[in-house]
């Protein structure tokens, strides 16, 4: 991967991030199960960290 596809990649993850979280916002709001978009915000933490690593190594 180079160093655009990191980024964009990057770009889309926080976008999927922002989604889920505010969709988390609205589930905890109306009492709804909340398991699934928990899990999957760590996982794309993850993945964004892992990511956010290789780029700053491609820099090195």
């Amino acid at each position: 991967m180079n160093k655009k596809e990191i980024e964009a990649e990057i770009e889309d993850l926080k976008a999927d991030y922002t989604r889920l979280s505010a969709d988390l916002e609205k589930l905890v709001y109306v009492g709804g199960n909340t398991e699934y978009n928990e899990k999957e915000l760590e996982r794309l933490a993850a993945k964004i960290s892992s990511l956010r690593q290789k780029l700053q190594q491609q820099k090195s």
